[in-house]
């Protein structure tokens, strides 16, 4: 087929969505609504997962040196911490950061550190908090940095990790099934608004199809209806998509206490995921619309 055909199909494809007010704003507004709860589900679903890795990252290692290590000798114990694989960040503790954590975790003991020890802090560990990038392998991120040189003892709460680890697993289990069940009920309510879009016009079909023309002739105008029709329903998507999700972060980055005590500091921002989430709407939107209307046009076609 020469360029000026498929030009003039297209037109023709464009020109029945003018034609066919009702039944494209029909399929519009059921590729909007689909798009939107498959991609707020998918959305929900990646910050959930962030939310439990930043509650992970909050899983911190306590490294605590040997008693009167120098300063270089804590400085190489550091350089070492920081080349293991899985480490995310690492942050001194000095003697006397420790002894004053210790004084505001004892409250009671106020009298004891007054009359005995006072800023003395020569008989405490320096330290380091390490916390790790993949909390499932802090048990053997722990065991590594305990063969350092100079480290005393390194600790974590491994019950902690595990809890964590498994609810990551259940959390992708139940946000997977309700994403495929909402893409499988989308896919059906498309395909039947799509089939009533064909059916309003299939004596079009027929007559077509009985003057001549080709399967291909016949599906390309209904091709590129639903394409156009899915292409705009994705952008709707999208920008609604932006608004509900600007708004509901907004609102929670106002509760400093939730997002630190929850994890929800670990939410994604808009802007770091904005370029992916408008090529997926856009592009499943299209395709879906495209296919959906070639598909309901076999039927049809067959007389």
């Amino acid at each position: 087929m020469k360029l000026s055909g498929f030009k003039y199909l297209a037109d023709q494809g464009v020109e029945n969505i003018w034609k066919n007010k009702m039944m494209a704003f029909a399929t519009f507004c059921v590729l909007l609504i689909s798009l939107l709860l498959v991609g707020i589900a998918g959305l929900f679903y990646i910050n959930l997962n962030s939310m439990i890795k930043g509650l992970g990252s909050q899983n911190e290692i306590v490294v605590i040196m040997n008693v009167g290590t120098s300063e270089s000798e804590n400085s190489t114990a550091e350089s070492a911490i920081r080349n293991l694989p899985n480490i995310d960040k690492v942050t001194f503790v000095s003697k006397e950061e420790a002894l004053e954590r210790q004084r505001s975790n004892l409250p009671n003991a106020e009298k004891i550190f007054d009359e005995y020890i006072g800023s003395d802090a020569s008989f405490m560990p320096d330290g380091f908090s390490v916390t790790v990038k993949d909390t499932d392998k802090i048990a053997d991120t722990t065991t590594e940095i305990g063969k350092i040189a100079h480290v005393q003892s390194a600790s974590a709460s491994p019950q902690v990790a595990e809890f964590l680890r498994e609810l990551r697993k259940v959390v992708s289990l139940i946000a997977g099934a309700i994403i495929i069940a909402l893409s499988v009920i989308s896919m059906i309510i498309i395909s039947n608004t799509t089939k009533a879009s064909v059916f309003a016009r299939r004596e079009e079909i027929q007559i077509m199809k009985y003057v001549g023309a080709t399967n291909a002739f016949i599906r390309m105008p209904f091709f590129v209806e639903g394409m156009v029709t899915g292409f705009f329903a994705g952008a709707g998507a999208y920008f609604i998509t932006w608004a509900i999700y600007r708004s509901a972060y907004d609102m929670i980055k106002e509760q400093g206490m939730l997002m630190n005590t929850f994890g929800v500091s670990s939410l994604i921002p808009f802007s770091d995921i904005r370029l992916y989430v408008v090529v997926a709407y856009l592009v499943v939107g299209a395709l879906i619309g495209a296919l959906g209307s070639v598909i309901s046009t076999r039927k049809h076609i067959d007389v």
